[in-house]
């Protein structure tokens, strides 16, 4: 009877074992698990920081003043360059003056917002009024193309 006793607590024993060392693998498996979790978790946490940071300075970006320039045919040989937008253009340079200009674009020509600045274009038949006057100015570096309207007289 002691050996049956025996038998059966060794039998129990080695399901116990047996036990045991699954509930360890299990364990194991689990922190494993744990930490893929925690490293996903961190990844995406970086990435929505990194989405956040990209979006705030797209939004700086886009609502930081800018200067908007366009022409307009005034009067017989006077046109306006307008500023529109919400900040000055600075030092606002014609890439290549046309011959056709007359008077009226100053080097280092600032031009508030909201502002308007005349000059003068007179066509001729050596000389015709250019249909775009590409210009820069301080923080344009890349010349901006703007269209000349045809004289309204």
């Amino acid at each position: 009877m002691a050996l049956v006793f025996s038998i059966k607590a060794q039998k129990d024993g080695r399901r116990s074992a047996d036990a045991a060392v699954a509930s360890v693998k299990e364990a194991r498996l689990s922190r494993v698990a744990s930490e893929k979790s925690a490293a996903v978790a961190a990844e995406t946490l970086a990435d929505q920081r990194r989405e956040a940071a990209e979006r705030r300075a797209e939004e700086e970006e886009a609502n930081r003043p800018r200067a908007v320039l366009t022409i307009e045919h005034s009067r017989k040989a006077v046109w306006q360059l307008i500023n529109s937008g919400t900040a000055a253009a600075e030092n606002v340079r014609c890439e290549e003056r046309p011959e056709a200009m007359v008077r009226g674009w100053p080097d280092g020509l600032s031009i508030p917002a909201g502002e308007v600045h005349e000059f003068m274009m007179a066509g001729s038949m050596q000389a015709s009024i250019p249909p775009v006057l590409r210009v820069t100015w301080d923080g344009q570096e890349e010349p901006v193309p703007l269209r000349v309207p045809p004289r309204v007289d």
